[in-house]
């Protein structure tokens, strides 16, 4: 059967390219790469994780800094673009209900969540416009996240992400699981998840499921469709780009990365992330202790009193080019990665490539 390169279509909102830019914490995904992607016809994300460690007036509360430092990124954004937009918000960050306000009271297109289930995302949600796409790295939570909104809101996400374990940054697998590759990958966890979706549609309804995880060309997005995904979720490849918001130094990390510098640490959240080797990283994992004072208490899921660094202040200072002390995340196709261009030229090779696979025979 033919698999059209076609728009994405999430409720009633239309998006022209069926490619969503992946949301990068901290600062890697702001105002700048969300409205370039958006304006290419795919749609661009805002990350709004780490917003507060650095937006002016100190005497504000964290919480208070970081959903103002939002409503200004998302301000800018629709300055920049007239097309949808959205943000991702990460389930376990401490503040999580006020982001979620912050961006349905400036009327955002979208709302992307993961790092966690979104189990109670429809409850903050005031109207009918703001459509919600929750991340997850099994058909397991795909049927646990349909379930409880169908039994609770009486309603279906407006499409699922399925992140397979070649993304990058924080990942949703133990390590054990990153190294079975025969049982976690992503084509293998995107069928499956298509089965539970399916079992929620009706003639009216569709779920469109969208395939992240190490997704790199237009060969990679045909593949997936023919699997059966509505669409892609990328974020490595849009780092190196002109309008990408992050430090020059952080896309020099990637275009200098070799396969072997790609590696998976354990993150003070307790969580696996995957990040480009410099010293910083040899030194953390190695248990060097790089002091600091937990002014945030962004994420639920560290401990400030057991962990050896502070990754939001690692993260913000590599955003600032400061490699020293911080590193790059990235997926596991970083390598590939060797020359800094334009979205522009990237989304049209990516469709190019992409429409080019599918009108190719099977093999």
């Amino acid at each position: 059967m033919k698999v059209e390169f076609k728009g994405l279509l999430l409720g009633n909102l239309r998006i022209e390219l069926p490619i969503i830019q992946g949301g990068m914490g901290v600062r890697v995904s702001s105002s700048s790469l969300a409205s370039a992607v958006s304006n290419e016809g795919a749609l661009g994300v805002i990350a709004a994780v780490g917003l507060g460690e650095e937006c002016g007036n100190e005497q504000r509360d964290y919480k208070m800094r970081s959903r103002a430092e939002l409503t200004n990124i998302i301000r800018e954004t629709k300055g920049m673009t007239k097309n949808p937009f959205g943000v991702n918000i990460m389930c376990v960050l401490t503040n999580y209900d006020e982001l979620v306000e912050a961006a349905q009271a400036e009327s955002v297109d979208v709302i992307i969540s993961g790092a966690g289930l979104p189990l109670r995302l429809p409850s903050l949600i005031k109207n009918n416009q703001t459509k919600l796409i929750p991340i997850v790295s099994s058909a397991r939570a795909a049927l646990i996240i349909c379930s409880t909104w169908v039994r609770r809101y009486k309603r279906l996400p407006d499409a699922i992400i399925v992140e397979g374990p070649l993304a990058g940054g924080h990942l949703g697998y133990s390590l054990a699981e990153l190294a079975d590759e025969n049982n976690f990958n992503l084509d293998k966890i995107l069928s499956e998840v298509l089965v539970v979706t399916r079992a929620f549609e009706n003639g009216k309804l569709r779920i469109p499921v969208i395939a992240a995880g190490g997704i790199f060309d237009g060969k990679d997005i045909a593949r997936v469709m023919r699997l059966g995904a509505s669409g892609v979720q990328m974020a490595t490849r849009f780092v190196c780009t002109h309008e990408c918001d992050v430090s020059l130094q952080y896309k020099e990390a990637y275009i200098a990365a070799k396969k072997e510098d790609i590696v998976v640490i354990k993150s003070p959240v307790g969580m696996p992330g995957r990040v480009i080797r410099n010293e910083f990283v040899k030194k953390v994992t190695e248990g060097a202790h790089v002091p600091f004072g937990c002014e945030y208490k962004c994420l639920y899921t560290c401990d400030s009193n057991k962990v050896n660094y502070c990754i939001a202040k690692a993260l913000l200072s590599a955003y600032r080019g400061e490699m020293d002390k911080g590193f790059a995340m990235c997926g596991s196709n970083a390598y590939r990665i060797n020359k800094i261009i334009s979205v522009k030229e990237l989304i049209s090779e990516l469709v190019t490539e992409a429409e080019a696979c599918l009108n190719l025979p099977l093999p």
